[in-house]
Parts: structure tokens; C-alpha cells; sequence
């Protein structure tokens, strides 16, 4: 497991999304994130873990 921790766009380049949606993501707290101060990390264990629990979510729907 890794602990890699990574920026907005970091984040972004990871996901295959905008560094804009990033940002909305966190500021609809659509997205695990931590702060240090102003700036906004992630990481890398926590957003796959998140990305599992979306797939899963769209697989319940699928076969609900």
C-alpha cells in the first residue's frame, strides 16, 4: 500500500480529470481531501479507496 500524497494537480493527472474539477470536487466535499493550511493534498491509498467505492455504488445501481 502506498501513502503517496499528492497535489491538486497531481490528483487531477491521476483521476484523468481538469485540476479545475479537483477543485469543485473539494469544495463540494465530493472528494477525500486534507488540508495544510490553504493548500489541498490527497493520497494516493485514500483516493483509490474512493474510486473502489464509486465503482461499487455504480455496480449496486447496475444490478439493483
Amino acid at each position: 500500500m502506498t501513502n503517496k500524497r499528492m497535489s491538486v494537480q497531481e490528483a487531477a493527472d491521476y483521476l484523468g480529470v481538469h485540476h479545475d474539477t479537483v477543485y469543485t470536487m473539494v469544495r463540494t466535499k465530493e472528494i477525500p481531501h486534507f488540508k495544510v493550511r490553504s493548500r489541498i493534498f490527497f493520497r494516493e491509498h485514500t483516493l483509490d479507496q474512493w474510486i473502489a467505492a464509486q465503482e461499487e455504488k455504480i455496480l449496486k445501481g447496475v444490478t439493483a
